[in-house]
């Protein structure tokens, strides 16, 4: 909702009646020092403690026409529609190098809907087109249904274009497509630090991170991000069909000295070469860790359920279970690997029709399915992993609902049986785990408000 403070300038004036006095040095200030004076946005001054506040879809366009304001930091105070805004009609945030957002937009957990643009080939395009710098963060914010055609342009993505050194955290897009020629991505389109230097800690981090919607480009396009490039993936995941030509990743198309982890993709994945269910290219001491893919590869040479084609690259407790064909360079779990290392992971040869791979080990599905396959490798499943045995593959404890008690994973009658035989008990401490967790706001007691989390979270599933 509007701010209803009166910043002092030639409109606000206008409202009072009578006749106007103001010393003629003040009156000059204003007419030479109009946008200082005038208010901006919906309140705020950008300051790190106090940030511009955006309320309307106008605010929101009006951030990209004036690159002064980059620099700063701006919060969502109220979920907007931006479908008034379309073909080129948005003014993208940060549209180059030299003109980058190297401020904060905090969403505050509140959605931005029907974000569309499309042009014939623009590069850098996205809600921000092109976001650099160590402070420049973009957190929290949802995109629901976004559309963004870029054409024949390069670095594309729904929420941002191409990040160097920033970080994006707590974000999503939700449905909708992106496509574009190349470094296409479902949220971001190349993450990056141009600076990077072996040695270096990794400053560019996405994490808690997840896209829904349809991708597809030419070269190097992942469902979540087109290219990690020297970047850190953690705890995110997609769900979106990726497609197109070279370089094809459920999560992420090319991953050149980046790191992923704790991460995972289920959508069906299609291209030419270098097609992977989780990652379509992992080359140059690119790290994938603690991942997963149960989205299905299809593809003509270097596809595998998990990567397509390891060069270089270390894999290291991972598995897939997706169907995987192609014609040359074929594996259930990786295509190809001409270099690199594959540790302590697991394809299932069954539902993935493969019985051979360029990495990792072939089990069965009721293997796939036992604890022990896992445990026996040295994988955590006290703090990371958890499985409901004979039921379902292994999935994160982040994953699951906070009121799913047991099995079969989803909150159902089960879980609210297990719940109710807990009600009234007033004893519920760590000792006893808050009483087997059924103590959901850790009040000492099983009671109403309890019962108020479970049913907001009532037949919820895995994400």
């Amino acid at each position: 909702m509007p701010n209803s403070n009166t910043t002092l300038s030639l409109s606000g004036l206008r409202k009072h009646s009578g006749k106007l006095t103001m010393p003629l040095v003040v009156l000059l200030a204003i007419c030479l020092f109009g946008r200082a004076a005038e208010a901006q946005y919906d309140g705020g001054t950008g300051e790190p403690n106090d940030p511009y506040l955006i309320y309307t879809a106008e605010q929101m366009n009006e951030i990209g026409a004036d690159a002064n304001d980059w620099d700063k930091q701006f919060k969502l105070m109220a979920d907007i529609d931006l479908s008034a805004y379309t073909e080129t009609d948005f003014n993208i945030i940060g549209t180059s190098f030299s003109n980058s957002f190297t401020g904060v937009f905090d969403g505050s957990g509140k959605k931005i809907y029907n974000f569309t643009y499309t042009s014939t080939g623009a590069n850098n395009i996205g809600l921000f087109g092109y976001v650099r710098g160590e402070n420049a963060v973009i957190k929290d914010l949802g995109l629901i249904d976004p559309n963004v055609d870029a054409g024949a342009g390069k670095y594309t993505g729904s929420l941002v274009g191409r990040i160097q050194m920033g970080t994006v955290t707590g974000c999503y897009a939700q449905g909708g497509s992106v496509s574009g020629e190349r470094y296409v991505g479902g949220l971001v389109g190349q993450n990056e630090d141009f600076i990077f230097r072996p040695g270096m800690i990794s400053t560019r981090m996405i994490s808690n991170c997840y896209s829904t919607g349809i991708v597809s480009g030419r070269i190097f396009v992942g469902g979540l991000v087109g290219v990690n490039r020297d970047g850190t993936i953690t705890n995110c995941y997609s769900t979106g069909s990726v497609s197109e030509n070279w370089g094809v990743g459920g999560l992420v198309g090319y991953n050149s000295q980046g790191t992923i982890t704790n991460c995972y993709s289920t959508g069906s994945v299609a291209g030419r070469t270098e097609v992977g269910g989780l990652v379509g290219w992992n080359d140059r001491s690119g790290t994938i860790t603690n991942c997963y893919s149960i989205g299905s590869a299809t593809g003509t040479r270097y596809v595998g359920g998990l990567v397509g084609n390891n060069s270089q690259g270390t894999i290291t407790n991972c598995y897939s279970m997706g169907g995987v064909t192609g014609t040359m360079d074929v594996g259930g779990l990786v295509g190809k690997k001409s270099s690199g290392w594959v540790v302590t992971s697991f394809w299932d040869t069954q539902t993935s029709g493969q019985l051979t791979s360029a990495g990792g080990t072939g089990k069965t599905t009721v293997q796939m399915q036992t604890i022990s396959t896992f445990t026996s490798a040295g994988w955590d499943f006290w703090n990371l992993w958890t499985i409901c045995e004979g039921m379902n593959y292994p999935v994160f404890f982040w994953q699951i609902p906070v009121v799913d008690f047991l099995c079969p994973d989803g909150v159902d009658f089960i879980d609210f049986a297990f719940f109710a035989n807990h009600w009234g008990q007033n004893n519920c401490n760590e000792v006893n785990y808050y009483c087997e967790g059924t103590d959901l706001d850790f009040s000492g007691t099983v009671d109403e408000a309890d019962l108020e989390i479970f049913f907001d979270n009532w037949l919820a599933g895995v994400e």
